[in-house]
């Protein structure tokens, strides 16, 4: 019987460098597909039918992407924590941001999400369109996402947020900043933490864009310790990083505890 290729190999290299292109091109494709429609979408809609058009595309174009992942690029995905959670109420979902899926997966769970984006992805010609249609918060104007994710969240929806920021560049953890206590404090919410581990830190900050993976990657989400609404934003958000300091104080979660049989 011919031997199974094996990482390391040279037809593996290959193939990781084949995953790579299909991955992001993959992502590409779907938003360059979705782009015109959702700019004509935003024109011709009433407001409440685009939003929820626009949500519900980004939870199923997601979903879709992370099945493209994991059947032609050797990527898990061990999502199932967030399996209910969008029928949980309104809440700001708060995670740590090892990478750049880390959104894909949680929004693809989530039907009726709010993200706070930064302002330069926004106006991204391939992402941007698609979050205006679903009424995403830049986060360029601290004062104005704070009113816009309360909001939100009084319309019964749930905000996504990272509190460090942008990707993690110090693991396991950068500093928090004030905005995920603030929308909290300001909507009196709970907020609902979610820890999210990898195999590899690819897409991370220090890793550059066209650096291929090493495959397999695996990914898992579980829910954290939900807190409940804070009053103080300070002595909150220092609680908060705390808090997601000590669940990711050992080492990276190994490839071996992740389920055999987890997928997107």
């Amino acid at each position: 019987m011919k031997e199974r290729v094996r990482p390391g190999h040279w037809l593996w290299t290959a193939y990781e460098h084949l995953a790579m292109v299909v991955g992001l091109g993959s992502l590409a494709l779907i938003c360059l597909a979705w782009l015109p429609l959702a700019l004509v979408l935003r024109r011709l809609l009433p407001p409440a039918t685009g939003v929820w058009l626009g949500r519900q595309f980004v939870m199923r174009g997601f979903r879709g992407y992370l099945g493209i992942l994991s059947t032609l690029c050797a990527c898990r995905f061990d999502l199932s924590a967030l399996d209910g959670l969008g029928q949980q109420g309104p809440m700001v979902i708060a995670a740590n941001h090892p990478s750049l899926l880390d959104a894909v997966m949680i929004n693809s769970r989530l039907p009726n999400a709010v993200c706070v984006m930064k302002a330069e992805l926004m106006d991204n010609p391939l992402f941007g369109a698609g979050a205006r249609l679903a009424r995403y918060v830049r986060n360029d104007n601290l004062l104005n996402a704070v009113l816009r994710c309360r909001s939100e969240l009084r319309q019964g929806a749930q905000v996504v947020i990272f509190p460090e920021g942008t990707r993690t560049h110090h693991f396991p953890l950068d500093p928090f900043l004030r905005s995920t206590a603030l929308i909290a404090v300001r909507a009196a919410v709970p907020v609902q933490t979610l820890i999210i581990e990898f195999s590899s830190p690819y897409l991370g900050k220090r890793w550059p864009l066209w650096r291929k993976p090493s495959l397999p990657l695996l990914f898992r989400v579980r829910l954290g310790r939900r807190f409940e609404a804070p009053r103080d934003a300070r002595a909150f958000t220092a609680e908060l990083e705390a808090y997601f300091r000590a669940e990711l104080a050992g080492p990276t979660t190994p490839m071996a505890a992740f389920p055999a049989a987890a997928s997107a």
